[in-house]
């Protein structure tokens, strides 16, 4: 190919990316239908984005989807009366193209695929979100709430609750919304309303309250009605202290966003969400570590059974260590984060039996906090009840994460290049590094690279759903 062809190519693509822009964002605003290319959404992608994300079908099935066959698809979904519901049309494309060789059937095609979700009823009203803290996890739930906005929108995010109150209070938190020195800037306007104390994102009002305590609020003042209140905040994980929240009027539920103690549930999403009842008023979304090796346990113990392993962690360090050398409760955390590995302990392998009972007594874990500010690793090493070999469970897990129910929380590379910043902003639980499996006989060791912030924040949206009966439908199946 000339240089010519190369750039007209290129020229192309960029053109049909454009294109596909504004259908993408009317299919999400007017009906509710995110769309996705193998689990990559594009909902707000750029140009370069979507072109990306065309690119890394190869990864899954051998070869790049080129993006004047998976257009038509968009085009023929905007015809349908599809709502509220998750369409991979990645997959669809892929599928579609093996079997036909012109764009002829794609409409009757698309329709007999997307048949439970033509006309699907959308008579679940709004729920109202409020985020009580709004530190790493709670500043990241809020962009992937933001990133919703739209009337088919159903998790709407009416206030944040802060601790504080201080003269410029307000635009530093808003300043913090709008850059994160590792997941970039914030994709879209933020503004602030001083006189009525908000933050206006996108066109989402965020109403900004000043309290101590969590039973200090009467969220019913800011028009908040049985609103889901997820604490960030990490201060209060047993039933007394989460409780608190449900003595404000106008708070109907909380989540927390760390592992809890006692009876509280503790959910894993794309695992074991399927254990809340609408009677559950106090859920939490377990841990990041918890939430990126149980899908990946689940799905070996499916297949192997495991009889026991150890999970070691390597975490990038968090807030609650110290930038220099200084006083601090916990053995080894007074050391400077940034300066050193830190040995520490992790609940998350025997949390993992809270989301999966049949491993429990089976797993030991331990942790090193490292000198990185995200993404981090489980190593986790297995003895098997059956053999298996490196490109066997390989091949198993590159399944399990194209096409089975944990597709959504599982990824897989084969890149013999890939680091920890490479992992920045997955919106997976985990993914599993191909290169770096170990198996022999009934012996096995994984490396799962995890984004502990936004990975993890992604899967607290998962059970925040599930608890307002927010599910959405997934095609194809």
């Amino acid at each position: 190919m000339s240089a010519d062809k190369h750039l007209q190519s290129w020229q192309e693509r960029f053109e049909m990316a454009e294109a596909m822009q504004p259908l993408l964002g009317k299919l999400y605003r007017n009906q509710g239908v995110e769309v996705m290319i193998y689990g990559k959404p594009l909902l707000n992608a750029s140009t370069i984005e979507i072109i990306k994300a065309h690119r890394l079908v190869r990864r899954h099935v051998g070869e790049k989807l080129r993006l004047r066959e998976s257009f038509p698809f968009v085009q023929a979904l905007s015809k349908l009366a599809v709502k509220q519901c998750r369409v991979d049309i990645g997959k669809l494309a892929v599928n579609y193209w093996r079997d036909h060789t012109d764009v002829s059937e794609i409409e009757s095609y698309m329709a007999k695929e997307l048949a439970d979700a033509i006309d699907h009823a959308d008579d679940v009203a709004p729920r109202d979100v409020v985020l009580y803290g709004f530190g790493r996890i709670g500043r990241l739930l809020a962009r992937l709430l933001i990133e919703r906005t739209g009337r088919s929108n159903k998790l709407r995010l009416r206030a944040i609750v802060l601790r504080g109150g201080k003269k410029g209070d307000l635009e530093k938190r808003a300043s913090l919304l709008r850059r994160d020195s590792v997941h970039g800037p914030f994709n879209g306007s933020v503004e602030v309303d001083e006189e009525n104390n908000a933050i206006i994102a996108n066109g989402t009002y965020i109403q900004v309250i000043y309290a101590n305590s969590p039973d200090e609020v009467d969220y019913t003042k800011y028009d908040i009605s049985d609103a889901l209140v997820v604490d960030n905040t990490g201060i209060w994980k047993d039933e007394a202290g989460l409780g608190l929240h449900l003595k404000s009027p106008g708070a109907s539920k909380v989540l927390l966003t760390a592992p809890a103690k006692g009876a509280i549930k503790n959910i894993v999403y794309g695992v074991n969400e399927g254990d809340i009842t609408p009677e559950d008023i106090i859920v939490s979304a377990a841990s990041c570590t918890t939430n990126a090796i149980t899908p990946v346990l689940k799905a070996v113990n499916d297949k192997y059974g495991i009889e026991n392993g150890h999970v070691e962690t390597i975490h990038s360090y968090t807030n609650d260590q110290n930038l220099i050398d200084n006083y601090h409760t916990a053995d080894r955390r007074g050391r400077s984060a940034p300066l050193n590995m830190v040995i520490t302990e992790t609940g998350a392998a025997k949390a993992v039996a809270k989301a999966l009972p049949e491993l429990a007594g089976k797993l030991t874990g331990n942790a090193i906090r490292v000198p990185t500010p995200n993404v981090s690793m489980a190593i986790i090493s297995m003895n098997l009840n059956a053999e298996t070999s490196k490109d066997e469970l390989n091949e198993y897990l590159k399944d399990t994460a194209l096409q089975s129910p944990l597709q959504n929380q599982i990824d897989y590379t084969d890149s013999t290049e890939i680091v920890s910043s490479d992992l920045v902003g997955s919106r997976y639980a985990g993914v599993v590094d191909s290169q770096a499996t170990i198996a022999e006989g009934k012996r096995a060791i994984l490396y799962v690279w995890y984004d502990n912030e936004f990975g993890y924040s992604c899967q607290v949206v998962g059970v925040m759903q599930t608890m307002l009966g927010l599910t959405t439908l997934s095609l194809p199946a």
